[in-house]
């Protein structure tokens, strides 16, 4: 297909300084000059007011280390908040103040809290299904209780999953099931960027709500600044499609920004939805090479597991309505599966309760596992607890491999990457790295039992940051399908030795470790 062929809303936008310019490097970089700018330019003064200054300096250190003791703050956060304000006492004081009063945000945390609330019972729990995980040792009934504590994540039976191992998979099977669609189509996505893959979708989002199909986008409003224009929501709506996009960028300071909308989902008629690591652009797909060859992984389901899809798309969709509606979206569709197999538990992750689902279930897999945890991560920037959690599973022998990216997207979350393989090496954690090009997957599988696959990586932003979701599996068909990819990729990367770590390159190895000064940051 020519260039010109694509189906295309607006014009092609190109990429530049403004990355640069609204990535949190050149936050953090603008504050150091900000200062400096400040010291040079009122030098003498700051000088004949030293004595003040060292009293105040001290104050707002002291305050700021008594303060972070006594938060509930990840650990690593806290020291990471000691370092800059050590380093920059009056711009690191005024930033932790900034952050921990959610200026800006706490309007969206109580709606947030809100929507899940009016929702915590929306899709009752199957009968059967709790009372068989409770007779079951594999600890997978203790897990769907955590995850229904804070919201409504049932688990399931009648539903088939299946893996997709690579983005076109994925891409031709989502086309064909888009062409089906009767009554609603919801997508939520990180990423979308017009080309091949975004405009074959769009072509057919159109057809279906010019027959009256209820199609709604949703996406992540950092797209505005980055791969749509401000006006893409408008163009969609003149289309019959309803659009919105999540926490748009505006000239107005505040702490609501630092929170984004990673999920991917997309539901067809309460039937049948995706899920998994692959956005809506070309490289996705590998219609476009960006590093390497670009692996990435997707589920879909089909049956009563995706009207947890439907209720995280509408929780989201709902922050900006002033009436939130479920119904009829959740209703049964007396859909039947036709290969369901073992259990299956979607489940999002909200950055804004405080919980930290998307670690906690990780962990639950790596505690109780007994024979392996595979994992595949485009990015490895682990607090304390998801370090020790994976260097003791593989210190009480369970077999714990990971695969990373050979070619990275982001220097500095590589070389972070590379500072944990020292240590994780040497507790036995089996390293490699993708030499083909870049791993953009979040999989975990364990045992030929239990396997994960969504949105959430292993770094702060994903645990912490970001609105998340994934599909947790138990004795699904599909999960030998997950452990094949993995092991036919192992055969496709190159091995992380304590040689090679030695051998690394020196930038990296500098780069890394003042890097991790500010990891929670990234």
């Amino acid at each position: 297909m020519k260039v010109s062929d694509i189906y295309r809303l607006a014009k092609p936008r190109k990429k530049g300084l403004i990355h640069l310019v609204f990535s949190r490097f050149f936050v953090i970089l603008l504050l150091l000059v900000a200062q400096l700018a400040v010291v040079v330019r009122f030098y003498d003064w700051l000088i004949e007011m030293a004595p003040v200054f060292s009293v105040l300096f001290m104050g707002l250190i002291a305050g700021g280390v008594i303060y972070l003791f006594n938060s509930g703050m990840d650990p690593a956060a806290k020291l990471t908040w000691m370092f800059v304000i050590a380093v920059l006492p009056v711009t690191g004081a005024a930033m932790l103040i900034f952050t921990r009063m959610n200026l800006g945000h706490r309007s969206v945390q109580r709606r947030a809290a809100e929507l899940i609330d009016e929702s915590r019972h929306a899709i009752r729990q199957p009968e059967g299904v709790l009372d068989k995980l409770a007779d079951d040792a594999s600890g997978t009934y203790d897990l769907v209780t955590y995850l229904n504590k804070g919201n409504c994540f049932p688990a399931y039976e009648n539903t088939e999953v299946t893996y997709f191992p690579l983005g076109e998979d994925k891409f031709a099977a989502l086309l064909e099931e888009l062409k089906k669609a009767e009554k609603f189509i919801f997508m939520e996505y990180f990423i979308i960027e017009e080309g091949f893959m975004w405009g074959s979708i769009l072509k057919i989002l159109v057809e279906k709500a010019e027959a009256g199909v209820d199609v709604r986008v949703m996406y992540d409003g950092m797209l505005e600044i980055s791969t749509l224009p401000e006006n893409y929501c408008k163009l969609l709506e003149l289309k019959g499609i309803r659009a919105k996009a999540y926490a748009p960028i505006r000239p107005v300071v505040s702490s609501h920004y630092n929170y984004r909308d990673h999920r991917k989902i997309l539901v067809i008629d309460g039937k049948v939805a995706f899920n998994g690591g692959v956005n809506l652009a070309d490289e996705y797909i590998n219609r476009v090479e960006r590093f390497g060859h670009w692996k990435d992984t997707a589920v879909m389901l089909k049956g009563d597991a995706v009207k947890t899809f439907t209720l995280l798309f509408l929780q989201m969709w709902n922050i900006t309505e002033k009436e939130a509606r479920f119904e009829p979206f959740l209703e049964d569709t007396g859909f039947v599966a036709e290969h369901p197999s073992g259990f299956v538990i979607p489940y999002g992750d909200c950055p804004l309760d405080g919980d930290k689902v998307g670690e906690t279930v990780y962990m639950d897999i790596l505690n109780r596992a007994t024979d392996y945890v595979h994992i595949m991560t485009p990015y490895l920037i682990l607090d304390g607890e998801l370090e020790t959690a994976i260097k003791y599973a593989a210190r009480r022998g369970v077999d714990v491999k990971l695969i990373l990216p050979g070619i990275p997207d982001k220097p500095m979350a590589y070389a972070l990457a590379k500072a944990h393989y020292r240590r994780l090496v040497q507790a036995g954690v089996k390293i490699y790295e993708y030499t083909p090009g870049f791993v953009h997957a979040k999989v975990f599988v364990s045992d030929d039992k239990k396997a994960v696959v969504g949105t959430i990586n292993l770094d702060y932003r994903s645990l912490y940051h970001h609105f998340e979701c994934a599909t947790y599996m138990y004795r699904t068909a599909c999960i030998s399908d997950i452990e094949r990819d993995f092991r036919q990729t192992l055969e496709k990367c190159r091995r992380v030795t304590p040689e090679s770590i030695k051998e690394e390159k020196l930038s990296y190895k500098l780069m890394g470790q003042l890097m991790q000064f500010i990891a929670p940051l990234m």
